[in-house]
């Protein structure tokens, strides 16, 4: 119990500094951007950074709803893919932190974010001053759009994730798969680690 406990820390500990580093990255990355386009560019941004919520939100929950046997098989016919969504199966708890925690997180406070500086953007666009009644509205607007959007899309998204979990973590799997082999990496174990879990 101790051990577990503390591998529990361990991975809590790493995962608040992955997620530190990862959100001041993709704040200064957004703003920077923001910073430089026109407003209607800076929504497309915007309605993209909150896409990127949902699909990790829906890859979070589709490790936990799968389950090993249909990627057991295609690992006997060495299926491309498989043994990464073995091993993502095996560690969805990990897996959906990941996704669901860190990601998903970010993602939804960087919209935030970026969904001010579109609305700072879009007033100045109409020769209104920060503070002006147009500025209010159209920052209640935008802030009621993305929420909608985040939470419908993530209903949406649990919904493909519970039901059709194994076609959307064999994607995942072959995706993940696909850079390893062309960046030469390992993102979801270590080689020896892997070879040892599909045997």
């Amino acid at each position: 119990m101790d051990n577990q406990l503390k591998k529990s820390l361990r991975f809590s500990i790493s995962i608040a500094v992955i997620t530190f580093v990862l959100a001041a990255i993709f704040s200064v990355i957004s703003s920077s951007v923001l910073s430089g386009v026109i407003w209607y560019i800076g929504l497309v941004i915007v309605f993209i950074i909150v896409l990127i919520g949902v699909i990790f939100d829906m890859l979070g929950i589709a490790a936990t709803a799968a389950s090993e046997p249909p990627f057991h098989a295609m690992a006997a016919e060495k299926v491309p893919g498989a043994r990464q969504a073995i091993i993502i199966v095996r560690n969805a708890d990990r897996f959906a932190s990941f996704c669901n925690d860190v990601i998903g997180d970010i993602s939804g406070i960087v919209s935030g974010t970026a969904s001010a500086l579109v609305v700072i953007q879009l007033a100045n666009a109409f020769g209104h001053s920060e503070g002006s009644t147009l500025q209010i509205t159209i920052s209640v607007i935008l802030t009621s759009l993305v929420a909608a959007l985040t939470v419908g899309g993530k209903a949406i998204g649990k919904f493909f994730a519970i039901h059709s979990s194994t076609k959307i973590i064999y994607f995942a799997a072959r995706v993940i798969a696909w850079i390893e082999n062309k960046l030469k990496i390992n993102i979801v174990s270590k080689p020896a680690e892997a070879s040892r879990k599909t045997r």
